[in-house]
């Protein structure tokens, strides 16, 4: 607050009025025609940049909230994200609309459960549907008739373990499973997309019908079409499995080029 001397006292009251506008305008419904929530890990370097820059038009919005997260991923410490899921729900655009709110975190939800991290936000925002990367991977898998997989993960395999589980358990066939064997989120944000490009080559397998790439928190996105086109079959990853089914779940059904043949269509199937 600015203070000034007026009759040898503070006061606060400005020596000043303003003009009301005249003009008459008829609120509209504010930015964005396809609203997305996204909450994403206090240490994700990737995620809000893989959302904002595949963003067909701006006709979609993305709403960013954080959640705090240890700089380790394990089984031990994925879990102790859940208390705080409501919370960072609840400061995205709180008294606006949003069709989608999307959770960023591939071993996250499988740790913690899917009807979990739903409770927690639809406990704050119980009309947005719900989108997280595994269960989005897993329905962009099943549109691409693709059901036996490799799989490339950055992960210690304590998380490999529940990873690979869950996919079996959702009638996926791995015929290959490659990790980079990373604990430490700030490793894995520091993995240079060409490195991803040559282990991604490396986890592909000929009997594979397509290439699965967990996580978040890697930059898979960047070289995804280049992947597709070196190994000749359709490449999933975690932020472009959930970029897609966010868009198609706020009724964005524009094609985006550039980042694999899933976003290529216009439609789910």
């Amino acid at each position: 607050m600015i203070w000034w001397q007026s009759l040898g006292k503070m006061d606060s009251t400005p020596p000043f009025s303003t003009t009301r506008i005249e003009g008459q305008f008829e609120p509209d419904q504010g930015p964005g025609k396809h609203r997305i929530g996204l909450i994403v890990l206090s240490n994700d370097y990737v995620t809000e940049r893989d959302f904002v820059n595949l963003r067909p038009s701006d006709d979609v919005t993305i709403f960013a909230s954080r959640i705090r997260n240890t700089q380790s991923c394990s089984i031990e410490t994925l879990p102790q994200m859940a208390p705080h899921i409501s919370d960072a729900a609840a400061l995205l655009v709180p008294e606006g609309r949003l069709d989608v709110v999307a959770y960023a975190c591939t071993s996250g939800t499988i740790a913690m459960g899917y009807d979990t991290v739903c409770e927690r936000i639809h406990a704050v925002r119980p009309g947005a549907k719900v989108v997280t990367p595994i269960t989005a991977s897993l329905a962009a898998l099943d549109g691409l008739g693709a059901h036996k997989l490799a799989v490339l993960t950055p992960y210690t395999d304590d998380v490999n373990q529940i990873i690979a589980h869950h996919l079996t358990a959702h009638h996926k066939e791995i015929c290959a499973f490659t990790s980079f064997h990373i604990d430490d989120n700030e490793v894995m944000a520091a993995l240079p997309p060409d490195a991803i490009y040559q282990a991604a080559l490396e986890a592909d397998r000929l009997e594979a019908e397509a290439l699965f790439i967990s996580c978040t928190a890697i930059r898979a996105v960047d070289v995804v079409e280049q992947i597709e086109n070196a190994i000749g079959k359709p490449v999933v990853t975690a932020n472009q499995a959930m970029i897609w089914q966010a868009l198609r779940l706020a009724g964005c059904a524009a094609p985006i080029a550039g980042y694999g043949r899933l976003l290529h269509h216009a439609t789910p199937w």
